[in-house]
């Protein structure tokens, strides 16, 4: 009997863990929706039967624009797996959402690294995240790239006080960061979790051009979509605003909250600051704004993760793929 100790006492903290990311990701939603500073959530509801957003036609329109862009988030993550190993479409939701469940409670995401790893064996983690990784950067450079453009627009289009000595110093900063993240680049001893920047870039290097160009082609899709859904609350919830000006603010929003380090939970705090401060230039509401956040953070978060955290519950090790 006692040859099965630890078979079982491996099985008993493994059920400890996904029970604890599903009850802290939940708790983290609850306390979120009930304990909002910025946003009652009784006022937010009461907002939306105002302006009619519970509409069939409204609802319907979210909602499909929320799994559109799900549904091209977990393709690119079945095209990016693809190139080490075939697995299907339900496989990559399902390792989809429940790497967004796991990572609501760290962070910058940093638990959906570790929890879309865990599918697979030992031998193919380390390239499993960096696949992950590499999915992350498109998206971001997609976002950094927009975003730019757009804050270049608004920053002419609008008289916005800034402090430069800050921005420079921020900068500066970056700079650095940069300069030493080029020195580790060429220093093959340093490694990261036993990974030289060297390899990493090989194992990015051996990627083919075709998979980089849709890993991209994939994520600029996605940010089509939930910027649109974006702008559609705002013409929803009645703003008389065109779509130009609308896209200077929100590409804007998503450029300047993307770098700022966050637990994804209050992932909708951030954006909420950011883009009540955006859109006051454009005299839209800060009720309004953080209805739409809110609303815009249920679709894409709380929704995705609740039907991810049924996957974490689920997954045994039996699961794992060679």
């Amino acid at each position: 009997m006692s040859s099965y100790v630890p078979y079982k006492t491996k099985q008993f903290f493994f059920v400890l863990i996904k029970l604890s990311i599903v009850v802290g990701a939940f708790y983290f939603i609850y306390s979120k929706i009930t304990k909002n500073e910025s946003l009652e959530f009784s006022t937010f509801l009461s907002f939306l039967n105002e302006n009619n957003v519970f509409s069939t036609k409204n609802i319907s329109i979210l909602i499909l624009l929320s799994f559109f862009n799900w549904f091209f988030e977990i393709l690119k993550w079945q095209h990016l797996v693809g190139t080490l190993k075939h697995i299907s479409f339900i496989s990559a939701l399902e390792q989809s959402l429940g790497g967004l469940t796991a990572s609501l409670i760290t962070p910058n995401r940093i638990g959906d690294y570790g929890a879309k790893a865990i599918y697979f064996t030992k031998k193919l983690r380390t390239k499993i995240v960096l696949l992950n990784l590499l999915g992350n950067m498109a998206q971001m450079t997609v976002t950094t790239l927009f975003g730019l453009v757009g804050l270049f627009f608004f920053l002419n289009a609008y008289s916005i006080d800034i402090n430069f000595y800050k921005v420079t110093r921020f900068a500066s900063i970056i700079l650095i960061i940069g300069l030493l993240v080029l020195f580790g680049v060429k220093q093959k001893r340093f490694k990261i979790k036993g990974v030289s920047f060297t390899a990493i870039l090989t194992f990015i290097k051996s990627i083919s051009i075709k998979t980089h160009s849709l890993n991209l082609a994939l994520s600029f899709i996605r940010y089509l979509i939930f910027s649109f859904q974006f702008y559609y609350l705002l013409i929803a919830f009645g703003v008389d605003i065109s779509y130009a000006n609308a896209m200077m603010a929100i590409t804007s929003m998503y450029v300047l909250a993307s770098i700022v380090p966050t637990i994804s939970i209050f992932d909708v705090v951030v954006k909420g600051s950011i883009a009540v401060f955006l859109f006051d230039y454009l005299h839209i509401s800060e009720l309004t704004i953080l209805s739409i956040t809110t609303t815009m953070w249920l679709l894409n978060f709380v929704i995705p993760s609740i039907i991810g955290s049924y996957f974490v519950l689920n997954f045994k090790l039996t699961n794992l793929i060679e």
